[in-house]
C-alpha cells in the first residue's frame, strides 16, 4: 500500500490511500470486469476526476488513463487508481460504490464534502 507523506507545513501524520478515497468490493469487481471486457492495457489505471459542469457546478468522471507526473497513484482493492491533485481535494473521504437497482446501474459517489446536489443527482457543489 502506498503512503502519502505530509510536507513540513502539514500536520505530522501519514495518510494511507484508504483515508483519501474508499472503493467498495462491488466497485472494485466492476472495475475489474470492465477492464477485462474492454481489454484495457495493463499500464492504464482508473482515473478519478472531478470536472466543472452540470447544473450544480461539478461532476465526477471515471475512465482508464495513463498516469502523468501530476497524478497520485494508489492501489485500492487490487485496482490501480490515479487522481490529479485538483480532483483529490474534492474527493477526500469519498466512497465509490457500484449499485444495480430498478432505476439503473452505475458507480455511486458518497462524498461527505458535498454541500448540495442537482435534482437528477449527476452533479454537486
Amino acid at each position: 500500500m502506498s503512503e502519502v507523506t505530509p510536507t513540513s507545513t502539514e500536520p505530522r501524520f501519514t495518510l494511507t490511500p484508504d483515508h483519501l478515497v474508499h472503493l467498495t468490493d462491488e466497485a472494485a469487481l466492476k472495475v475489474a470486469e470492465i477492464r477485462e471486457a474492454e481489454e484495457i492495457e495493463d499500464g492504464m489505471a482508473l482515473r478519478l476526476r472531478v470536472v466543472g459542469g452540470g447544473c450544480a457546478g461539478f461532476s465526477y468522471d471515471l475512465y482508464f488513463d495513463n498516469k502523468t507526473d501530476l497524478d497520485r497513484a494508489y492501489k485500492l482493492k487490487s485496482c490501480d487508481i490515479i487522481v490529479d491533485e485538483m480532483s483529490l481535494m474534492y474527493l477526500v473521504g469519498t466512497t465509490i460504490d457500484y449499485v444495480e437497482s430498478l432505476a439503473g446501474a452505475g458507480f455511486k459517489f458518497d462524498n461527505p464534502g458535498v454541500k448540495s446536489t442537482c435534482g437528477c443527482g449527476s452533479s454537486f457543489s
